[in-house]
């Protein structure tokens, strides 16, 4: 008789439970893979977005014992090991900013008035939006990045990078600044 682990709950769980049964880090895997990799893939592209997923749950799959159980949800834990090797990448990263500047809008808006019109907003912003992210210092930009497309609150960005959630907050203070004085302190998702 073949008996298959519980599926569990907390993240803290699997990860615990990983430390006898390794397949049972597969499950975070299969929970977060496709996020990270949305992440990664909007802020280097999709071609090193793959590797560095791969890369994440190498790096998180060989410190599982050091994982703090006290917070049961890892995706902080893993947006953390994914920044620090994006960081290694940021030559690419600025790279690609700087080919968005050159790059058409390729939208996925469902009517075509919608498609207009995103296209329209994103084409009149595209370059502007670029070059601000580009020039923001990285630490300010992982921070911006994690919480806008990594959907983080303060305190997992916090918990992500490694630093108080009052430094998430003045980062990502000066980090929306900055995009916005590089937009003419125009917000492109307000109507007018």
């Amino acid at each position: 008789m073949i008996t298959q682990p519980a599926v569990r709950g907390a993240d803290a769980d699997l990860v615990r439970a990983s430390w006898t049964e390794p397949e049972a880090f597969a499950e975070l895997f299969d929970r977060y893979s496709a996020m990270l990799y949305r992440y990664v893939s909007r802020r280097l592209g999709p071609e090193p977005a793959e590797d560095l997923v791969g890369e994440t749950f190498l790096v998180a799959f060989s410190r599982r014992k050091s994982y703090d159980l006290a917070y049961p949800d890892a995706r902080p834990w893993l947006f953390g090991i994914l920044t620090k090797l994006v960081s290694r990448h940021h030559r690419t990263e600025a790279a690609r900013y700087r080919a968005l500047l050159r790059a058409p809008v390729d939208s996925e808006v469902e009517s075509p008035a919608d498609r207009v019109a995103a296209g329209v907003t994103a084409q009149a912003v595209r370059a502007e939006l670029a070059g601000a992210l580009a020039a923001l210092p990285a630490r300010d930009r992982d921070v911006l990045l994690l919480i806008a497309w990594g959907d983080l609150t303060y305190e997992e960005a916090a918990r992500a990078l490694g630093i108080p959630v009052g430094t998430v907050r003045s980062r990502l203070n000066r980090g929306r600044r900055k995009v916005r004085a590089a937009l003419g302190d125009a917000n492109p998702m307000e109507e007018e």
